[in-house]
C-alpha cells in the first residue's frame, strides 16, 4: 500500500508545498502540488514534479568516500570521521585554523542543517577564509541594503499581491520563479497583476518569457543598468516627482542623491544604454504616477560591473517614489525565526573591509571573501596560504570563474579537503573525504533563509517523509560531528552536545537582554519547555518561541500573538502540516533600521565614492559583443542536470546569437562557434534567435559536466561547457567582491575558421 506525505520543495526559492506518494519500500513514486498549502496553494513546477526521481538518483552517494592510494573508496561513517579528524587535525596543528577555508554552496539555504551548522563550523575553526556562492550571486544586494538600512539581511521584497506596477530588472521569474523574493507561483502572480489592471515593465537585454508578458520591455546593453536607473532618478528630481510619503522623517541623503544624479540625464545615458531618452522618461513618470509600484532586480542586475550601484539605485527609486515599506511597494518580511522586534534605535551601521584577502587584498563583505579569489589563496605560496578546504553543498569549480585553475589548486596545492555533498561532482571529486547527506525525502525541512524574503509571511515545517536507513546519520548529525571534531573532541564525541550548547548560549544571551521577551527568566526553566526529538528540532522550537510570533515561553496554552494568530511553536507547526499563514507584509520602519543615524541612509559614503567610476563608463565604446547568462525552467545552477526527466527541451547549453550578428560572423544554427573571453575559450553550438538585442550573446551557467572523476551519469551525456571558464576572476564589482558574470566582452567566431 502506498501512502502520502507532505513536504516543502527544497529545489528552488519558491518553496512550494508538495504531496508525495511513497510506496511500501519507502520510495517516492510521485509528487504533486499540495492544494492546501497556505503559501503555494497547489502550484508546482517541473522541478518539483521530479522530486522522486531526484530523490532516488542512483548516482547519489549513500556511504562516505575516503581517499586511499589516490582513489576515493567507500568507507564506514566511523572511518570517514576518523579520516577527517586526522587530516584536518594535522593541518590545524601545524598551520592553525585560519589555514582552513570554508566554501558554502547555494543548496545550504535549502536545508535545515545548512541553515544551522555552517556558522558553528566557521566559529570552531576561527577562520576568516570564508567563501560562498553569495559573491557569485546576490552579494551586491546585501551590501546595498546594508548601507541603506544598516543590516545586510534587511532586504525589501516586492509586495506582488498588492502592487499596481512591477518593474523587473535582470530577472526572469516566469522561468526562475523569483529569487530574493520567495513567491510560489510567481508566474501566476504576474498574470494576476495584469488581470487586475496593473502594469508590468521588464528591463532585460533578452526578450524573456517574462518580457513577453510585459506592458513595456526595455532592452538595454548589458552592464548599463546602473546608468539607466540613475537616469530614472534624475527624471524624478528634474520633474518634481519625488514624494517620500510617510517615510519623510525616516530618510536622510535625499539632496546628496539629487546632486549625484544631475549628470545622468536620459540624453546622457541613452546611447550608452541603448535605450531612447523618451522611453526612460516615460518609465520614470509611470513609476511615480502609479498608486503603488515596486522595482525588483536580480542576478542580471547584481553579477555585473556596477552590481552594488544598481542594487542601491533600485531601492533609491523605491524610496523616492514613496514605495518603500508600504503596501504594494517593497516591504520587509518578518520571518517566524527572526528575533522578536526590539524598540527602534540606531545601530552600528554596516561596514565592509574588516579584513582583506591575503593575495589580492580584496575586502571582506558580510564576513566573506570573493569566491573568485579562492584559487589564488590556495595556489599562491607564502605565509597564510589556504592549506585545507571544507565545502558544504558547493561546486565552485563550475560556479566560480576559472574552474580549471581551481581544479589544479585543489589537486596540487591542498593538504586536505572535505566535501559534504550527495554527489561526486566537479568539485567534490578532489576531496580526501566525501560525506553524503541523505536524500530530501529522509530530511526535515524548514526555510530559515527564504522566510526572510517571502512575499507573504508564513511558517511551514516538514518532518522527514521517509525514515533514515539504519546507521545513516542525518545532515544535522553529520555537520555537528564536524563541529565536535574541529573543537578537538574527536570523532567519537556525542554530536547532540553541539545543539545543547547552542541552546544554552542563546537562552543565556536572551535572558540577559532587557528587551527580550524572556528577560530575567531562568535558562534551565526555558530549556525544559522546549520540544522536539532531535537537537535541530529543539533549536527550531526555541527560535520560534523567541521569534515575533512566538509565545515567549508562556506556559499557558493557545495564546494569541497579537497578530491574529496563536502562539507559534514547533508543536503548533506540527498540528498544521499545510503551514500557518501569518498574513500580508506589514510596515516595519523604523524598527528594522540599524544604521548609525537610525534612518534610511540614501547616500552612504562608499556608494557615493563609486559613482565617479560609473560616470566615466558613459564614455566607453559600445562596439563588440557582450555575454549574458540565462535561466532554465528545468534546472537550478548545476544541481539538476543529472535528472533524466529534466533534460532536453529548452534546457540546453547553447550560445544564443541574434540573426544579424550570426550573419555578420558567419555563424550557422546548431554549428559550433568559438567564444573567447578574458580568461579562456570555449566551443559551443550556436542557437540563432531574435530574442536577444544585437551585440549580445547568451550562454547558461552550471554546465561543464565532462571532468574525469565526477560521477554524474545523465549529466555527462550532455555535458555542455562551463561559461565561467571564459573568466579569469579579475572582473569584480569592487564594493561587493562579486564576480562579473554578465555583461563582459567576448569574441565569437565560427569554429570552422580556426
Amino acid at each position: 500500500m502506498s501512502r502520502t506525505a507532505l513536504r516543502v520543495c527544497p529545489l528552488c526559492e519558491a518553496t512550494c508545498g508538495l504531496t508525495l506518494t511513497i510506496d511500501e519500500g519507502g520510495r517516492v513514486t510521485g509528487a504533486r502540488g499540495d492544494r492546501e498549502d497556505v503559501f503555494s496553494a497547489g502550484f508546482i513546477c517541473p522541478k518539483g514534479a521530479t522530486f522522486g526521481e531526484l530523490d532516488a538518483d542512483p548516482d547519489r552517494l549513500s556511504r562516505p568516500l575516503v581517499r586511499r592510494g589516490g582513489k576515493l573508496v567507500e568507507a564506514s561513517w566511523q572511518e570517514a570521521y576518523e579520516a577527517v579528524a586526522a587530516g584536518l587535525g594535522a593541518v590545524i596543528r601545524e598551520h592553525g585554523g585560519e589555514s582552513v577555508a570554508v566554501y558554502l554552496g547555494n543548496p545550504n539555504v535549502h536545508t535545515v542543517a545548512g541553515g544551522l551548522y555552517p556558522p558553528l563550523i566557521i566559529r570552531a575553526l576561527g577562520t576568516r577564509n570564508i567563501y560562498a556562492a553569495s559573491t557569485l550571486d546576490q552579494m551586491p544586494k546585501q551590501v546595498a541594503c546594508g548601507y541603506l538600512f544598516g543590516h545586510a539581511f534587511a532586504i525589501p521584497v516586492p509586495d506582488l499581491d498588492r502592487t499596481d506596477h512591477l518593474v523587473v530588472i535582470g530577472a526572469n521569474p516566469m522561468v526562475s520563479n523569483g529569487s530574493l523574493a520567495t513567491a510560489a507561483d510567481f508566474p501566476g502572480k504576474l498574470r494576476a497583476l495584469r488581470k487586475r489592471g496593473g502594469r508590468l515593465t521588464v528591463i532585460d537585454p533578452k526578450r524573456t518569457r517574462t518580457a513577453d508578458l510585459a506592458d513595456r520591455h526595455l532592452a538595454p546593453r548589458p552592464g548599463t543598468d546602473a546608468a539607466l536607473l540613475f537616469a530614472l532618478v534624475q527624471v524624478l528630481f528634474a520633474e518634481d516627482l519625488v514624494d517620500l510619503g510617510g517615510l519623510a522623517d525616516h530618510v536622510t541623503g535625499v539632496d546628496d542623491v539629487r546632486a549625484l544624479a544631475a549628470d545622468f540625464t536620459p540624453e546622457a545615458v541613452a546611447e550608452h544604454c541603448g535605450v531612447p531618452a523618451d522611453e526612460i522618461r516615460a518609465l520614470a513618470r509611470e513609476i511615480a504616477a502609479a498608486p503603488s509600484a515596486a522595482v525588483y532586480g536580480r542576478i542580471g542586475s547584481t553579477t555585473v560591473e556596477f552590481g552594488t550601484l544598481s542594487s542601491w539605485l533600485i531601492d533609491v527609486i523605491n524610496t523616492l517614489t514613496g514605495n518603500l515599506d508600504r503596501a504594494g511597494g517593497v516591504m520587509f518580511p518578518l520571518s517566524p525565526t527572526a528575533r522578536a522586534p526590539r524598540p527602534p534605535r540606531p545601530g552600528r551601521g554596516f561596514l565592509t573591509g574588516r579584513w582583506r584577502s591575503r593575495v589580492s587584498g580584496h575586502p571582506e563583505t558580510v564576513s566573506e571573501l570573493p569566491a573568485a579569489a579562492l584559487a589564488e589563496e590556495i595556489d599562491t605560496p607564502g605565509a597564510g596560504r589556504v592549506r585545507a578546504l571544507i565545502t558544504v553543498a558547493g561546486n565552485p569549480v563550475l560556479s566560480a570563474p576559472d574552474g580549471e585553475r581551481l581544479s589544479r589548486a585543489l589537486d596540487d596545492d591542498l593538504d586536505f579537503m572535505v566535501s559534504v555533498d550527495p554527489y561526486l561532482n566537479e568539485t567534490s571529486r578532489h576531496a580526501d573525504v566525501v560525506l553524503p547527506p541523505p536524500p530530501p525525502s529522509q530530511s526535515a525541512h524548514f526555510d530559515f533563509a527564504f522566510t526572510n524574503f517571502s512575499v507573504r509571511d508564513n511558517a511551514r515545517f516538514s518532518p522527514p517523509a521517509v525514515p533514515l536507513a539504519d546507521g545513516r546519520p542525518d545532515e544535522a548529525e553529520l555537520l555537528a560531528r564536524l563541529v565536535t571534531i574541529l573543537y578537538g573532541a574527536g570523532p567519537d564525541a556525542d554530536p547532540s552536545v553541539v545543539d545543547e550548547q547552542v541552546i544554552a548560549a542563546t537562552l543565556a544571551k536572551e535572558t540577559a537582554d532587557p528587551h527580550s521577551p524572556v528577560a530575567g527568566r531562568e535558562v534551565a526553566e526555558l530549556t525544559a519547555l522546549l520540544t522536539g526529538g532531535t537537537g535541530y528540532e529543539r533549536r527550531l522550537d526555541m527560535m520560534l518561541r523567541l521569534g515575533p510570533y512566538g509565545d515567549a515561553f508562556d506556559t499557558g496554552t493557545d495564546t494569541d500573538t497579537g497578530t491574529g494568530h496563536h502562539s507559534l511553536t514547533l508543536a503548533r507547526l506540527r498540528e498544521h502540516p499545510h503551514g500557518i499563514d501569518l498574513g500580508a507584509l506589514k510596515p516595519r520602519i523604523p524598527e528594522v533600521l540599524r544604521t548609525a543615524s537610525g534612518k534610511v541612509e540614501l547616500a552612504p559614503g562608499p556608494i557615493v565614492a563609486d559613482v565617479p567610476r560609473l560616470r566615466r563608463s558613459l564614455d566607453r565604446s559600445a562596439d563588440g559583443l557582450v555575454l549574458i547568462g540565462r535561466r532554465h525552467l528545468r534546472s537550478n545552477n548545476s544541481w539538476m542536470h543529472n535528472v533524466p526527466a529534466l533534460t532536453g527541451g529548452t534546457n540546453r547549453c547553447t550560445l544564443q546569437v541574434h540573426p544579424d550578428d550570426a550573419a555578420r560572423l558567419g555563424l550557422t544554427d546548431s554549428a559550433p562557434a568559438r567564444i573567447k573571453g578574458p580568461g579562456g575559450e570555449l566551443e559551443v553550438p550556436v542557437e540563432i534567435t531574435d530574442s536577444l538585442r544585437p551585440g549580445v550573446v547568451s550562454l547558461p551557467h552550471g554546465w561543464g559536466h565532462d571532468r574525469a572523476g565526477a560521477h554524474l551519469t545523465t549529466a555527462s551525456l550532455r555535458p555542455g561547457v562551463n561559461v565561467n571558464q571564459l573568466l579569469d576572476g579579475s572582473l569584480l564589482d569592487p564594493l561587493s567582491g562579486t564576480a562579473v558574470l554578465n555583461g563582459f566582452p567576448v569574441q565569437v567566431t565560427a569554429a570552422s575558421r580556426l
